[in-house]
């Protein structure tokens, strides 16, 4: 299963976060960029140089658990992952709050708002890994 790479797929930025090798610990990896970096051939790269098992991918619920419009866009995309990566095992899991926690902990950090913009989504994937573990 590990390492796991978690993604928290936006309309401009994809933030990513990953397992080490033995699912001890996790980090933030990545913020992709879609207006200048092609998603899925920069997903290629990372997978292979993380040697990822399982992909992770942050689902946006309704308050009451159903899926809305931005769920239906996710899981378009994770049909574009399951393609590109067939040999990948790929799960959804619940992003609802991940960045307002992720936020919420960076200004703890001492990151200011508005210093927050490169690495949130980075630190929301964090939050989806993290919640999905159980951590």
């Amino acid at each position: 299963m590990h390492p796991i790479l978690a993604i928290d797929h936006g309309e401009a930025r994809i933030g990513l976060a990953a397992t080490d090798e033995f699912g001890i610990a996790a980090f933030p990896v990545e913020t992709i960029q879609q207006a200048t970096t092609e998603p899925l051939e920069r997903l290629a790269e990372i997978i292979a140089q993380r040697k990822t098992k399982t992909l992770l991918l942050g689902l946006p619920l309704k308050s009451d658990g159903r899926e809305g419009d931005a769920a239906k866009k996710i899981r378009s995309f994770g049909k574009e992952l399951q393609e590109t990566f067939p040999d990948l095992p790929l799960h959804y899991h619940d992003e609802s709050f991940t960045t307002v926690a992720a936020s919420a902990k960076l200004r703890q950090a001492g990151k200011k708002a508005k210093n927050q913009k490169d690495i949130i989504d980075q630190a929301a994937a964090l939050e989806i890994l993290q919640n999905f573990l159980g951590w």
